[in-house]
């Protein structure tokens, strides 16, 4: 078990103040809660907690929920997601508008957003956002190297002369005149040309790839963005203890206002917390230290419902409790591309052996949506029917059948295997224990289990080094595209070693990239998504990844804190997010 750190740099008299007298703290940040618009109240440091530390916050490279739910507070995109309905709005854009071809997009910039005060700037003063900004963030999504794992995702194929430019940056080079779909018509005025429309480009636009950042920042900092964040967002980076704790603080020239006319963000700070242990947050979130807590010990998930229900006295009745469908999926990924697991009877054969339901009742206690018996969609998506895609649940006779045809009739023979997770508390462990006990009782197989950071876990998967392994997919936009298109085949590496990012699995078939791209072309969403799904029907037929669950979001707020939706994405914007009255804290 981790040993629980606390911050003692200079946060926790920040954290035990924070709602007392009208003084400032020695950070700087105010103390007293003060009367804004609307009955919200500015002030306050919000405290919560990770249960994993991130692993990067370059725009580029944020691979990981944690690093996003990190990094959106301090980046932003020309387009944001509304945190309630989760409808794609304009965030750094006054405008856009769309010509007739629906290919040439031209958007408005704000023309009053500045960066964040950072030493990379003249005088260390933030500067005025341009559209060269946006231009060169683009571009360097264009741009082949290390850090970039997004421009499959969102340009490849959609931006004119985006793939053309990647190629060329492959080889060193740097084509004159950039990416040939980007041009600046002035200061505050950009326009992007696409190879084709594409319903969904705004959509993307809010996703972090495309968050902004300045040419000044990556020329100074380099690989230390990572941890070095320089933004237009709410808040910014004031201090990092690697591993242990992340303070943001209000930016106080941030260009959004709520609908009472405050100036955004209402709090002075947030405090992030990396605390792996559930029950040791629980215990800190009990004790008044943690002001929300997101997914339940599994040993008190029961007790929590039981107490939080209306009428209720115990313990748990003087907190909300929040709980949603997610756009998330946990799962087992195989790889595909060597070892044992190329043998498509041995994934069917791990995929019939087991029991979703027993892990979802019993050893998750029901912290989850559904057992996950279908496809990778989860069941939250409008208008596309999950009871039609073909997926698996527990029966031993199938499972032993596709083990024999794969060679190893009562699993006689079968290698020894190791199984790679992460903690995330001790829910995976759990989870992880179980799996090994039903394929064990199942199919006769020995496995062993290993527990990694996740960092290193993310390492492994991204360059092949494992054979089975736990991951989870949480949307970062509402659409089966977004769980689909982590298994297209296009570019997965010919040989393993090589960097395969996001399909971890290097699953690779014909048939689902071409209904998977027919659906990307479709013309509305409804014939998109047949077509999704009967790629999704030939995934799942191929069983390179076995589904678990499909999630649940479980949390914990104090009673002050408020306008603080819980959605389907875990999408945060902590920008709106106010204490209530002094006299209830």
């Amino acid at each position: 078990m981790h040993q629980i750190k606390f911050l003692f740099f200079g946060i926790l008299s920040i954290i035990l103040v924070s709602c007392g007298s009208n003084s400032e703290n020695s950070d700087g940040t105010e103390s007293l809660l003060k009367k804004a618009n609307g009955e919200r109240y500015y002030g306050g440091i919000l405290r919560i907690n990770e249960s994993e530390y991130i692993r990067n916050l370059f725009p580029h490279n944020i691979t990981d929920a944690y690093s996003y739910r990190v990094a959106s507070q301090i980046y932003e995109g020309l387009f944001k997601f509304n945190d309630k309905t989760l409808e794609v709005v304009p965030n750094l854009v006054e405008s856009y508008d769309v010509d007739g071809s629906g290919t040439i997009y031209t958007f408005h910039l704000k023309d009053s957003v500045y960066f964040h005060d950072d030493k990379c700037f003249e005088e260390g003063k933030g500067r005025k956002l341009t559209a060269e900004d946006v231009k060169y963030s683009f571009t360097r999504l264009c741009t082949s190297n290390s850090n970039n794992q997004g421009f499959a995702s969102i340009f490849k194929g959609v931006l004119k002369g985006a793939d053309k430019y990647y190629e060329a940056t492959k080889n060193g080079l740097t084509p004159d005149g950039g990416v040939e779909g980007i041009r600046i018509i002035d200061d505050l005025t950009i326009e992007l040309t696409l190879v084709e429309p594409n319903s969904i480009l705004t959509v993307h636009l809010a996703r972090p790839a495309c968050f902004i950042y300045p040419k000044e920042a990556e020329d100074l900092y380099g690989q230390d963005m990572r941890i070095k964040a320089v933004g237009t967002g709410p808040f910014y980076i004031s201090d990092v203890d690697e591993e242990v704790a992340i303070i943001l603080k209000k930016n106080k020239n941030y260009h959004q206002k709520d609908q009472f006319g405050n100036r955004l963000p209402l709090l002075d700070a947030v405090t992030i917390q990396f605390i792996k242990d559930k029950k040791s947050e629980l215990f800190e979130f009990k004790k008044g230290n943690l002001d929300m807590i997101y997914r339940l010990p599994t040993e008190f998930i029961i007790e929590i419902l039981e107490e939080s229900e209306p009428g209720s006295n115990g313990e748990y009745s003087q907190f909300e409790l929040q709980r949603s469908p997610e756009m998330a999926t946990q799962f087992i990924s195989f790889n595909t591309q060597s070892g044992i697991f190329r043998n498509n009877n041995v994934r069917k054969a791990f995929s019939f052996a087991i029991d979703r339901s027993k892990i979802l009742d019993f050893v998750l206690n029901g912290e989850g949506f559904a057992p996950g018996n279908h496809g990778i969609t989860p069941p939250v998506l409008v208008n596309y029917e999950i009871e039609k895609i073909n997926g698996y649940s527990l029966n031993v006779d199938s499972a032993r059948y596709y083990l024999g045809r794969a060679g190893y009739p009562e699993g006689k023979g079968f290698p020894k295997i190791t199984f790679y997770f992460n903690a995330e508390g001790n829910r995976n462990t759990l989870v992880a224990t179980e799996i090994q006990k039903q394929l064990k009782d199942h199919l006769n197989i020995d496995m062993d289990l290993e527990l990694l950071p996740f960092a290193q876990l993310v390492e492994k998967a991204i360059n092949g080094d494992y054979e089975i392994m736990r991951a989870a997919w949480l949307a970062d936009y509402p659409s089966a595209e977004n769980f689909l298109w982590i298994f297209q085949g296009k570019d997965v590496p010919r040989s393993a070693g090589q960097a395969s990012y996001p399909n971890i699995t290097r699953y690779n078939n014909t048939t689902f990239d071409r209904l998977f791209n027919r659906a990307l072309y479709a013309g509305s969403i409804e014939e998109a998504n047949r077509y999704f799904m009967q790629a999704e029907n030939t995934l799942m037929n191929d069983a390179p990844m076995l589904v678990l669950w499909y999630d649940e979001g479980y949390r914990l707020l104090q009673s002050y804190v408020k306008n603080f939706p819980n959605n389907p994405m875990q999408y945060r914007d902590l920008g709106h997010v106010y204490f209530e009255k002094p006299e209830a804290l």
